[in-house]
């Protein structure tokens, strides 16, 4: 009979790509990964795994293995899931990548009413941003992920994850409140030639931002690359750099910049990705519920709450 903890280790390979991986995200020795993969190919009598180069390359009764174990990890979610569920009381762990800017806005009151209505739901959260929350909810390191996705971008499907529109959130220019400060612009066109800053090379949110520029006619000066949105409002609001940041950044405060508007009013759309196969679990509906109510109602999507039919994108 085919091991399902060497199973997991064999679907792991195959999303992570390297053993090396395997052993980071399971907290192993690579070489004890190695030596379970080795003992899954004498349980099953065949060869899953060749070398290429430094890397393993699966066989086509590898790809076929590792195919059905990511099903029967899938079955053994759901009859975690229907276990849970036929429970009085909603109790266990449910793990939440989130990030920045909606752990501001939206986490705290969340957190804080599945405290109140459910004391033995342990909640654990952990700031990742959009496309690595979605990976390792599909990896099975999180339960639900809250990711988000840009006008007129589009994200990798993922058929494992279903999706739940969250918020529509409002993107503006930012710059100086300071009339007289060393770094100002009155619209997109004016902040041609200004210093901006931005997410990291590679982030949704970058290439969007640099699109957004291309479109009214110039290549933003990068001169600040950051992730942390709080530095963000820092640089605009000293003078020493425009950028563009999300209405929900500010968490119902006071904005510290001037907002402008943008070409179009454009919003981003805020989402929750759980895996199919445990969409259903008691800790998931309830970690969506409570994050769909700390929602402000401006922010409140149309249809709100309603999964999509397909994968998360």
């Amino acid at each position: 009979m085919l091991d399902i903890r060497r199973l997991r280790l064999l679907h792991e390979l195959r999303i992570r790509g390297t053993v090396a991986g395997v052993a980071a995200a399971l907290s192993y020795s690579p070489s004890s990964v190695s030596q379970q993969l080795a003992a899954l190919e004498r349980e099953a009598g065949a060869v899953l795994l060749v070398k290429s180069g430094r890397r393993l390359q699966f066989t086509p009764q590898g790809e076929l293995l590792a195919q059905r174990a990511a099903a029967i990890l899938d079955a053994l979610d759901a009859a975690e899931a229907a276990v849970a569920g036929s429970g009085a009381t909603v109790a266990g762990v449910v793990r939440v990548a989130v990030f920045q800017s909606a752990a501001h806005a939206i986490l705290p009151a969340a957190v804080a009413s599945l405290a109140r209505d459910y004391p033995e739901l342990r909640v654990e959260v952990t700031e990742r941003e959009p496309e690595q929350g979605l990976f390792d909810v599909s990896a099975r390191d999180f339960d639900l992920a809250v990711a988000e996705q840009y006008p007129g971008s589009t994200r990798p499907l993922r058929a494992d994850l279903d999706r739940t529109d969250l918020a529509a959130d409002g993107i503006h220019l930012a710059t100086a409140a300071d009339r007289g400060a060393r770094v100002r612009a009155d619209s997109l066109a004016g902040a041609a030639g200004l210093p901006w800053v931005l997410e990291p090379e590679g982030t949704v949110s970058r290439t969007w931002a640099v699109q957004l520029c291309r479109a009214a006619g110039f290549e933003p000066d990068v001169r600040f690359e950051t992730a942390d949105l709080v530095t963000h409002i820092r640089l605009v609001a000293s003078g020493n750099a425009v950028g563009l940041l999300p209405d929900l950044v500010w968490a119902g405060a006071r904005p510290e910049v001037a907002l402008l508007p943008l070409p179009g009013a454009p919003r981003r759309t805020i989402f929750t990705s759980a895996r199919r196969s445990s969409a259903s679990s008691p800790g998931v509906v309830a970690a969506r519920r409570a994050l769909a109510e700390a929602v402000p109602a401006e922010h409140a999507p149309h249809g709100h709450g309603a999964p999509h039919g397909h994968g998360a994108s």
